[in-house]
């Protein structure tokens, strides 16, 4: 999905570019960054935004994406959080998972971010609560329950409270106690006493008494007196009966229900199927414990933030606060989403026969040939086709010199024509991450600069053990799974390297590279949100082509042009590309045929132009050559070395593979 700058709000831009957590609270209905100092300290009145960024070996980094609701925070708090929370998965790319956390039923996933645990305080911001004052110390009893990750809550300050199956921590002023059920294990008792630690370095600035109470165990020693004290003297504990609290919530059936403008409409089905679900749709799937929000990659913005409103109310209505949301992309489905279907196929790749076996024979079957007969399928669809994984994540370098130079994830998707570029793609694999490695050459890069492209490309190669698939690209001859990788491609006139300075500097010729305060004219090409391309062309009449829409402008003068011949389709990805090249601007309307005058004068007066779609060169007859070598490991560096100078040598400018 591609959206609006103008839709995010400014506040998460440049968020999730390095591993670690940040948090946002809800102030005014407004995203407000939380100081790190204070990261795992939650109030009750509040709501929360927490994004957890992970980075692979490969650097590669993912995104998790979770909204924390205290128990005393506001419907219009929540409401917010569930919408930013939207918002910022869109800033990122739109690929991750979302999770609702509710105070006291917080998943493991979340709990596990902050360690040992989270202990939300009286209070909040935006609910108009007032902070305890830290001097004030209020004697409470909290159950810890978890081996792994631990779940603290804060229950009544009652007899009643204890069981033998859970362990207690009773915080007073003077000394924490912490009472071990005698059913509870060796394993929780550990992650209780580091409760009990970070109560007392939080609480009581590392100041206080630290004892334990053992259950059952009735030694007349002063600290066990001490506890029992606290409740009105000893007495046995009943044997309670364990009680499903979710009972009632599992027991719910499994409901799908489609979502059209905020209103929900149940899917009627014999079973549950993959092919239920339109791209063009969201759908709330009803669990009970967990609520999950399914959006199409072709939704907008809008229609998901209804989605996840119709998922709250849905909650709201049926009194379950202990339901989770998890919020899910198509394509990016979790594989507890995909289990509760009763089929989901395997991949959205096409089908490769059993004749063809490896990767070789899969790609030329994706590529529309025979791979028995070799002979030509149809023609090709326009549209992009899930021949590659777009679930990965993505890094960028420009070359310059000797050296790369990595791009911030804002600037990734932007290229010059006179520079070389370097990129990495992560993706999860059938058994692990797959990487593939490519090089693009802008039609004006220096051949230095392109010799250093492939050398460095070949170090990172060599790095991960030669496991990844090397790609070489070149303007204009960019394949479709390229564009689906980038999403939003644009290419920029001139370059920003020295080697690209200088070389115009010594032919003395001037520098054409992009100015944004000056006047360029991008033509908008693509087939839709997750494969569109603005390229820059010579600011001439004659560069219009009626089969196109285009973006004109000079400093803060904005057009756009839509040819006569463009779909409504076309429309918006002039639009979506606007907020790129030109955010928060408002562009001029022309439609071919009623310009204005100024438009013309920007391109320097009319004159003819086509009205026919660029075709792409024709693909020449394939050849297919055979490489013996006798040393073993090396083969792999050869073969590359040798399919390098080969293309020098015949001066092709194509894209290769290496498996």
């Amino acid at each position: 999905m591609a959206v609006s700058m103008r839709d995010l709000d400014p506040v998460f831009q440049g968020a999730g570019q390095k591993a670690g957590i940040e948090i946002w609270r809800i102030e005014n209905f407004q995203p407000v960054p939380v100081p790190k100092s204070n990261y795992g300290k939650f109030f009750t009145g509040d709501s929360y935004v927490i994004l957890k960024t992970t980075a692979s070996k490969s650097g590669a980094l993912r995104h998790d994406i979770h909204y924390w609701l205290g128990k005393d925070t506001s419907q219009d708090e929540a409401g917010t959080a569930a919408i930013k929370t939207v918002e910022l998965d869109a800033a990122l790319g739109g690929r991750a998972v979302q999770y609702r956390e509710v105070q006291g039923h917080e998943t493991e996933k979340f709990l596990s971010y902050f360690k040992p645990c989270i202990i939300p305080q009286e209070g909040g911001v935006a609910s108009g609560f007032k902070h305890p004052e830290a001097e004030e110390h209020n004697t409470r009893l909290f159950v810890c329950k978890g081996k792994h990750v631990v779940h603290v809550k804060e229950v009544p300050f009652a007899r009643s409270s204890l069981s033998h199956d859970d362990i207690f921590i009773l915080d007073t002023k003077s000394k924490i106690f912490q009472f071990n059920g005698s059913n509870s294990s060796i394993q929780e008792r550990a992650k209780a006493l580091e409760v009990v630690q970070y109560i007392k370095d939080t609480y009581h600035d590392g100041k206080c008494e630290v004892a334990a109470v053992e259950d059952g165990k009735l030694m007349a020693d002063a600290e066990t007196g001490e506890f029992w004290g606290f409740f009105g003297g000893f007495a046995p504990l009943p044997r309670k009966t364990a009680i499903n609290e979710d009972k009632t919530v599992d027991s719910y059936p499994t409901k799908l229900h489609s979502v059209e403008k905020g209103q929900t409409e149940p899917v009627e089905a014999d079973s549950l199927t993959r092919e239920l679900l339109d791209t063009n749709k969201c759908y709330i799937l009803d669990c009970g414990l967990e609520v999950f929000i399914w959006m199409g990659r072709n939704t907008s913005l809008e229609e998901r933030k209804s989605a996840s409103g119709a998922a709250e109310e849905l909650i709201r209505s049926s009194d379950r606060p202990k339901s989770h949301i998890i919020r899910v992309i198509e394509g990016f489905e979790t594989v507890m989403f995909r289990s509760k279907f009763d089929t989901w196929p395997q991949s959205n790749n096409v089908a490769v026969s059993e004749d063809g076996r490896g990767k070789v024979a899969a790609l030329l079957q994706r590529q529309g040939v025979n791979v028995k007969g070799l002979l030509k399928a149809g023609p090709a669809k326009e549209e992009p086709q899930p021949y590659i994984d777009c679930t990965g994540n993505l890094q960028v370098w420009r070359v310059n010199g000797q050296e790369k130079i990595l791009l911030p994830a804002a600037d990734q998707s932007k290229f010059y024509s006179g520079d070389c570029y370097i990129f990495q793609y992560a993706y999860p694999g059938e058994e692990k991450e797959e990487y593939l490695i490519g090089t693009w050459f802008g039609k004006q890069s220096i051949e230095e600069e392109r010799a250093s492209a492939i050398s460095l490309a070949s170090k990172m190669v060599e790095s991960l053990k030669f496991l990844p698939t090397q790609a070489r690209f070149y303007e204009g001859s960019e394949p479709i799974q390229f564009y689906s990788i980038f999403q939003s491609f644009i290419v920029f006139k001139g370059g920003l390297s020295n080697g690209y300075k200088n070389s115009i500097a010594e032919k003395e010729i001037p520098d054409e590279t992009y100015n944004e305060d000056g006047v360029a004219l991008f033509r908008i090409q693509g087939s839709g949100p997750d494969n569109m391309q603005a390229i820059q062309v010579e600011t001439v009449a004659s560069s219009l082509n009626s089969s196109y829409c285009y973006i004109l402008h000079s400093g803060s003068t904005v057009f756009t042009w839509t040819g006569n011949l463009t779909t409504t389709e076309d429309h918006e990805l002039v639009e979506r590309q606007l907020d790129l090249i030109k955010p928060n601007l408002q562009s001029k309307p022309q439609k071919e045929g009623s310009e204005s005058e100024q438009f013309w004068e920007l391109l320097g007066g009319k004159s003819e132009y086509s009205s026919q779609k660029i075709a792409r060169e024709a693909e020449s007859d394939p050849h297919l050559f055979s490489c013996t070598f006798s040393k073993g490991m090396e083969n792999y560096i050869s073969v590359r070395k040798l399919l390098s100078k080969f293309l020098i040598m015949s001066n092709i400018r194509c894209q290769f593979t290496i498996f």
